[in-house]
């Protein structure tokens, strides 16, 4: 009777649990897990910058547990990729990975930031954090924010205090074929 009992409340204790905003965010973003996605600059491009005029693709690559990876190819240039991570707190993290097309870590890598709640299910922002600021003290006001729904995920970075604003959106609505892998990961 006992195990009849703890069975039938199992349920009903799952029911209570609040799913927060960044797991919902993180659920929709790991259903494209395998994906390519073509983008294009919607806000801060100009001539000369090394994004515009250039095949702007997302692959969401890699959906570990806790790690989503997402290399982000401008052109024929394989050295970004975007690494989120969710912390036990359901906290998300952003980070951006440098890579040399032999592998190697660039110099400036690894920056980004911690969403200091839970966000939106739509949205995530992630201010600068301290590594960033000590890497590179201009971005030290740097705030990055994601979204995504179920026609666009948007990568948009503003630096406070300033003119610069950046935004890339890419179109969910129409699968691209995968690219190969980014610099430093091997098939």
């Amino acid at each position: 009777m006992k195990k009849i009992l703890i069975l039938l409340l199992f349920p009903l204790q799952l029911i209570g649990q609040e799913v927060s905003n960044s797991e919902v965010f993180w659920d929709t973003l790991k259903r494209h897990c395998g994906k390519a996605y073509l983008g294009e600059i919607v806000a801060g491009g100009k001539k000369g910058d090394g994004f515009t005029g250039k095949k702007l693709v997302m692959h969401i690559r890699s959906c570990e547990n806790n790690t989503i990876r997402i290399p982000f190819f401008v052109g024929e240039n394989k050295s970004r990729t975007w690494i989120f991570k969710m912390n036990k707190e359901k906290l998300i993290s952003l980070k951006h990975d440098h890579r040399h097309k032999d592998g190697s870590e660039d110099n400036i890598t690894q920056y980004g930031g911690l969403n200091t709640n839970t966000g939106l299910s739509d949205v995530q922002v992630f201010p600068a954090d301290v590594h960033t600021g000590k890497l590179i003290p201009a971005a030290s006001t740097n705030v990055w924010w994601v979204t995504i729904d179920k026609t666009s995920f948007t990568y948009n970075l503003r630096r406070i205090g300033t003119d610069r604003f950046f935004s890339v959106k890419f179109d969910l609505t129409k699968e691209i074929k995968t690219p190969s892998a980014p610099w430093g990961v091997e098939e």
